[in-house]
């Protein structure tokens, strides 16, 4: 099985932007990255005016797009009341990749690494469970796991390689 690993925090904390660095450095290391993002807004990576936009606003419920560099699938979920999240991993191409990053899905049963910047001790405990397995923080925190130093991407790598060494 494909390893997962979730980068999970309170919003405004900078997962994004770790991950924006993590995944290049990642790369370097040889590691190819997947990456699934859980969002709260209505979001649309699609354009209007352009045909699949149109076709897709037409009624089709799914519209694969595809070129000679990329493709998107795009499906439409209106009565879809929450995210399977197992079906969204079952959509990733497991032959191209050695891992997938998870942003969000914080509640999901997977191991994850918890970002805390200027948050309380008390706040951090909300997010700790079993599934964590280190938690990166620009401050000094008691936690039973690693700490790993948020400003330091370059270590969060490394340790991820590491971890992704000793998986099952």
């Amino acid at each position: 099985m494909l390893p997962i690993l979730a980068i999970a925090a309170w919003s405004g904390t900078g997962k994004t932007t770790l991950l924006k660095q993590l995944i290049p450095l990642l790369k370097e290391k040889g590691v190819r990255p997947g990456l699934i993002k859980h969002t709260h807004h209505d979001m649309d990576i699609d354009i209007p005016g352009k045909d699949s936009y149109e076709l897709r606003k037409a009624g089709a419920d799914q519209v694969l797009v595809a070129s000679q560099q990329r493709w998107a699938l795009m499906t439409e979920t209106p009565h879809n009341r929450t995210i399977d999240f197992n079906f969204l991993i079952s959509r990733m191409d497991k032959r191209s990749l050695d891992l997938i990053l998870v942003e969000g899905f914080k509640d999901e049963p997977i191991p994850r690494i918890v970002l805390c910047r200027d948050r309380s001790e008390e706040e951090i405990k909300e997010l700790l469970d079993e599934h964590v397995i280190a938690v990166a923080s620009d401050c000094s925190l008691d936690v039973s796991v690693p700490l790993l130093d948020l400003n330091d991407p370059t270590a969060i790598a490394g340790f991820i390689v590491q971890w992704l060494k000793e998986c099952p």
